[in-house]
């Protein structure tokens, strides 16, 4: 269903009371538009858009999911009925997700617009062998009704460990809320280390995330359940093959078991066992992580280029192009040509439609391409934006450049 009408109301409730005034002239009794109706407006632009889009059909759950959690964020400023609604409408894809072993690609536990209820059902339904997967709703859901939720995830959790299966994250949550010197939490830190995947391989890149859960909490353990812990995970991390992420994690735990345990008792540990020895003396103080892969975008450098930019533009690849011709689009836009900007917002959706139709053989994050172009098309014009995010090809993509139009509506009231 296409939204015809809001980008007209939408209009009247952008028109600068000055020139509100001027186009009132031939009809002086009219009553120009006050603050109050202008606001009013743009929540009837907002709530039209997010009915709207969430009535586009999505056949990918995930997308599907994305919608939901965008909509539910854009609308609850307005609507906090509607906004729970769609969150209950998006923990059943999120479940169902879980169970079947993916990773949801948004949490709605996470937005926090869940009931307490839908949200102990979740946990309550999760897999042990899922509890990876459901790592970011599982701490959403402790976050936010911890008395409702956290019986039951010490039980999914624990027995996820059983299993193999370490969501460090949220086991770290319940131990910061149980306190990190019960009887549990100092059984759970050293249960953890111990069973952390036997794969250590394919777990390679957490181990940075591993070991910055052990430079958290073992400040706070007994020195036993410290000395039991690091044991455990440098005796992981030398089956690991080399790499940036090993050695960073290897320089973290060393150094906390070091500040933690003393020297002696450190060197007691690293005695203990030749493996750890070996995997303790390949510390580097020089290792860093990579950088992540990032296109570097940026506005100011948009304003300062003079002249046409589509030849250099159309050189790039699509979402570079993408992001680039948005952030001259805004530039553009905000020094008041609006010529040049919607010739720049031409080739971003342009390219946005090839981002997107790209995706799954080129890994991008499309969907956050998708919302940043369409973020920054509404910033300089919402009703063209939106007009712009309605001739996406996509349903799912149309309904995620339409929220992002209506989440920066959203912000101008």
């Amino acid at each position: 269903m296409k939204l015809l009408f809001a980008p007209i109301v939408l209009a009247a409730a952008l028109i600068p009371p000055a020139a509100a005034q001027t186009a009132a002239k031939p009809a002086p009794a009219k009553t120009p538009a006050t603050p109050a109706n202008r606001q009013d407006q743009r929540q009837k632009f907002v709530l039209d858009v997010v009915h709207s889009a969430v009535s586009l059909p999505q056949t990918d759950p995930q997308d599907r999911l994305r919608v939901l959690y965008a909509a539910a964020n854009v609308v609850a400023p307005i609507d906090n009925k509607m906004a729970q609604q769609l969150a209950r409408d998006g923990i059943a894809i999120e479940s169902k997700l879980v169970a079947e072993g993916q990773t949801p690609a948004v949490s709605m536990l996470a937005g926090g617009h869940v009931d307490c209820a839908s949200a102990a059902t979740f946990v309550e339904t999760v897999p042990p062998s899922a509890v990876l997967d459901a790592e970011q709703s599982l701490l959403g859901a402790i976050a936010t009704c911890p008395k409702q939720v956290n019986a039951a995830a010490k039980r999914k959790l624990e027995a996820g460990l059983n299993q193999g299966v370490v969501a460090g994250r949220p086991i770290l949550a319940l131990m910061d809320a149980e306190g990190m010197h019960t009887d549990w939490s100092q059984a759970m830190f050293a249960r953890m280390f111990s069973s952390l995947p036997a794969d250590g391989a394919t777990y390679m890149q957490e181990a940075p995330n591993y070991a910055a859960m052990f430079v958290r909490a073992a400040p706070e353990m007994d020195k036993a359940a410290v000395s039991t812990a690091g044991k455990s995970f440098l005796l992981w991390l030398a089956k690991l093959p080399d790499s940036p992420q090993r050695q960073v994690a290897v320089n973290m735990t060393t150094g906390t078991l070091r500040e933690t345990l003393g020297d002696e008792q450190y060197q007691e540990v690293l005695r203990s066992d030749p493996m750890v020895q070996q995997v303790a003396a390949s510390t580097s103080p020089d290792a860093v992580l990579p950088p992540p892969q990032e296109e570097s975008v940026s506005v100011l450098r948009a304003m300062d280029h003079t002249g046409d930019r589509t030849g250099e533009l159309q050189s790039m690849p699509p979402s570079l192009r993408a992001r680039e011709a948005a952030a001259s689009g805004f530039a553009s836009g905000s020094s008041g040509d609006r010529r040049m900007a919607d010739h720049y917002f031409d080739i971003a959706f342009a390219a946005v439609e090839q981002v997107w139709s790209d995706r799954a053989a080129s890994g991008t994050d499309a969907p956050a391409v998708v919302q940043e172009v369409s973020e920054a098309a509404a910033q300089v014009d919402p009703v063209a934006a939106l007009q712009r995010s309605q001739r996406l090809p996509d349903p799912s993509e149309e309904a995620i450049s339409m929220l992002a139009v209506a989440r920066v509506v959203v912000g101008q009231q």
